[in-house]
């Protein structure tokens, strides 16, 4: 089984959010709780039916992700916009997001 992590839209203004580790909703995948089997998967999965019904986030998802060389990166590419930001030149000046491991 694929590691796996929590992910969804905060619904206060759109930008995507992890679930960290303390039941948080993070802006960085890097803080996000990492589940390895599938009880932890579960409990991800309640949590984010929960927040949903909350009204706190919105397209909640479970997504599948890698940890190369101490960075979590996501499997799929959407999931990888939606953590890094576009693929292509965005705009003029604008340098994106950067996956960095998480400070030691």
């Amino acid at each position: 089984m694929a590691d796996k992590v929590l992910t969804a839209n905060r619904l206060s203004d759109g930008i995507s959010v992890w679930l960290d580790a303390a039941g948080t909703w993070n802006e960085s995948l890097q803080a996000a709780f990492v589940a390895r089997h599938k009880e932890a998967v579960e409990a991800l999965e309640a949590t984010g039916k929960q927040a949903f019904a909350d009204n706190k986030v919105v397209d909640v998802n479970v997504v599948d992700v890698e940890d190369v060389d101490g960075v979590l990166r996501p499997l799929r590419m959407r999931e990888r916009i939606r953590a890094e930001g576009p693929s292509i030149p965005y705009a003029v000046g604008y340098a994106g997001l950067v996956a960095t491991a998480p400070a030691a």
